[in-house]
């Protein structure tokens, strides 16, 4: 195969920007101090969710003033627990896990959209402003009986 000049000198020009961009690109990185989130990063071991705090007592409970946590288990078609309900401009903080396989949690309407692997522990935040019904499907395909996996929050 044969380059013009003219080719051979654009090819080399635009290797030597991308070789510079890389180098920038790292060299900032690590002078900064960039890295990977690590600080809220734990896991449980999947095959002692239910053992485990907190997710040995799923459910919702209260922390202040229109502010609650919801801790929830993913497993095989299904959500524990199966219903939460709040007064309308809560917000909910989701602390999620799965103790079986890859699982989705997606609040339908909002912009909550998680995926729950097992033993790592996962976490979300929502305002639920409007009164309703707010449908959670898991997003990630986990077996035959995914399309019957589901919960609701009811906002009262």
């Amino acid at each position: 195969m044969h380059l013009h000049r003219l080719e051979k000198t654009w090819l080399g020009i635009g290797i030597a920007m991308l070789v510079l961009f890389l180098a920038t690109l790292g060299t900032m990185a690590f002078s900064m101090g960039m890295a990977p989130p690590s600080e809220h990063h734990h896991t449980v071991d999947p095959r002692k969710v239910a053992e485990t705090a907190p997710f040995d007592k799923p459910g919702m409970t209260r922390i202040g003033d229109h502010r609650y946590e919801a801790v929830m288990v993913a497993y095989a078609f299904g959500y524990e627990p199966e219903t939460l309900e709040v007064p309308a401009g809560s917000r909910i903080d989701f602390t999620l896990t799965s103790s079986d396989v890859v699982h989705g949690f997606e609040i339908v309407g909002t912009n909550v959209n998680v995926m729950v692997l097992p033993g790592e522990v996962s976490h979300v935040s929502h305002t639920f402003d409007k009164p309703g019904e707010y449908l959670i499907l898991c997003n990630e395909y986990c077996g035959t009986g995914h399309e019957y996996m589901k919960t609701t929050i009811v906002v009262k």
